[in-house]
């Protein structure tokens, strides 16, 4: 199959976090995945846009959010950049620590990294970008075997 690609400019707002959600949803359907992993590629969809809209761009109207799929035999590839000053991973606090367990955010890079097999931040002076990538599995459920 060939590589099939998609690209979008977002506003900083929340809607456009609800349209990121739904077209990841609609992508991931055609790529073949199962509801359930559907459902994990749009959480994570949505909380990469919600990281750019709030902690990137805050909600800056003359920031954007850019939003690319990607679909390759082989996987499927997301890709989501804000305009903001950069995050810095290290200083992300663990949600798993018992000092962290009762806060209401500080979630979504871990549920990121929990629905997608692989992900990257790639932090700059310009923004953050975020490129998630979910496997396809074909009829054979091992292909992410032999694939590593």
């Amino acid at each position: 199959m060939s590589a099939n690609r998609v690209s979008y400019t977002l506003d900083s707002t929340l809607e456009t976090v609800n349209s990121a959600e739904e077209t990841a949803g609609r992508m991931a359907a055609e790529a073949g995945f199962d509801d359930e992993e559907v459902m994990k590629i749009s959480m994570a969809v949505r909380e990469a846009a919600v990281n750019a809209v709030l902690h990137g761009n805050a909600y800056d109207p003359t920031k954007k959010v850019t939003l690319a799929f990607e679909r390759t035999a082989r996987d499927l590839i997301i890709v989501i950049r804000d305009q903001g000053k950069g995050l810095d991973a290290s200083r992300i606090p663990d949600p798993l620590a018992p000092e962290n367990l009762l806060k209401t955010s500080g979630r979504g890079i871990f549920l990121i990294r929990s629905f997608m097999d692989v992900v990257e931040i790639h932090p700059s002076k310009t923004g953050t970008e975020f490129r998630m990538i979910k496997h396809v599995h074909g009829s054979a459920a091992d292909s992410k075997e032999a694939s590593q």
